[in-house]
């Protein structure tokens, strides 16, 4: 079987959504991501990002119910899939492995004291 691979921003959306308790829509992931990762992000790049991670079958989505705050305009909400979730935890899996693979003197030269992983 083919390794599934994905963008930076792309891992990183899945993970925000992945985090979160229940659906989420597009403001609060580019806000999360903002505040996890100290840089700034567009909307519509996280708005493309999720389309996308939705086309690959990582993430579903429904459309919420309309709101005053949004001026009665619906929200769409998404949410992890199994496949989201199974592809999460090859990255994680893939990343430990890399760490891992680290000589300690390598790290140590890097400043690291230890493996992290």
């Amino acid at each position: 079987m083919r390794k599934t691979i994905l963008g930076e921003l792309e891992e990183l959306v899945l993970l925000v959504v992945a985090a979160c308790n229940e659906d989420v829509y597009g403001i609060p992931v580019m806000e999360e991501l903002q505040q996890q990762t100290g840089r700034d992000f567009t909307i519509s790049a996280v708005h493309t990002t999720l389309y996308r991670l939705e086309e690959k079958g990582f993430l579903s989505s429904s459309v919420g119910g309309a709101t005053a705050e949004r001026g009665g305009r619906r929200k769409r909400l998404f949410a992890l899939t199994a496949a989201g979730g199974e592809v999460l935890l090859e990255i994680q899996q893939t990343r430990t492995r890399l760490w891992q693979s680290i000589p300690q003197a390598k790290l140590e030269l890097m400043g690291l004291s230890a493996n992290p992983f």
